[in-house]
């Protein structure tokens, strides 16, 4: 997702919601965005951990439930990937927004409203049903951006990115393949790498097995006469 310079320019706060181990402060950083102050919501105490060595200037402000709009007045941009567990097609039986987990998206609509930030960013997987997007774009005023992590790794991973940022275009494909990424003597046939759940039950189970060593051989066998 490409930012423009003056849009660039006007982000110096940030509000990380679900913030895990701070990948939207890398994804700043590489989009040449400098940021005076980040608070992360998050409660993995792991993932806070991450966060803190890569960046311990991270103001932690912890679970989202418990955060109140006035404590943020100075923010500028609000950016979070809202639970997918209940809205993935990974997951039997999925209650969408109506989940315990997917459910806290709700959460983020309540401190959208409440700081009402000039930007903001939301992600979650491309695969929830036609009516949780259309829920999710009619709350926030916006049509979805789809975006498929393929044309900058080895991945195929979409996702769905609502945003308020005008003019946001795709990236550039980087034609990065499997093969490109993979130690020698390994082969696959796949030209991208699918991601594996969290239970690692693929919807298709031939996903499993991308790579493979190619037989090397060691010496000659010759049987007895």
């Amino acid at each position: 997702m490409k930012i423009q310079q003056n849009q660039k320019k006007s982000v110096k706060n940030v509000l990380s919601l679900f913030d895990g181990i701070s990948c939207g402060r890398v994804a700043l950083e590489r989009a040449g965005i400098k940021v005076d102050k980040y608070y992360a919501s998050e409660i993995d105490k792991y993932a806070i951990q991450i966060a803190q060595k890569n960046y311990p200037d991270t103001i932690q402000v912890g679970d989202i439930t418990k955060l109140r709009g006035e404590d943020f007045k100075d923010i500028d941009m609000i950016i979070g990937g809202s639970p997918c567990q209940d809205l993935s097609i990974a997951k039997r039986d999925r209650k969408g927004l109506d989940g315990e987990r997917s459910g806290l998206f709700w959460e983020y609509v309540r401190i959208l409203k409440e700081v009402k930030p000039k930007w903001f960013i939301l992600e979650n997987v491309a695969s929830m049903s036609k009516n949780n997007r259309d829920i999710i774009s009619k709350t926030l005023g916006i049509e979805p951006i789809m975006i498929d992590a393929s044309l900058v790794s080895a991945q195929t991973r979409k996702r769905y990115f609502w945003t308020n940022i005008p003019n946001v275009e795709l990236p550039q494909d980087r034609n990065i393949r499997l093969k490109d990424i993979l130690l020698p003597d390994t082969y696959t046939e796949y030209d991208k790498s699918y991601p594996l759940t969290a239970s690692y039950n693929s919807i298709d189970k031939n996903q499993r097995t991308m790579v493979w060593n190619k037989p090397i051989k060691v010496g000659h066998f010759k049987s007895g006469g």
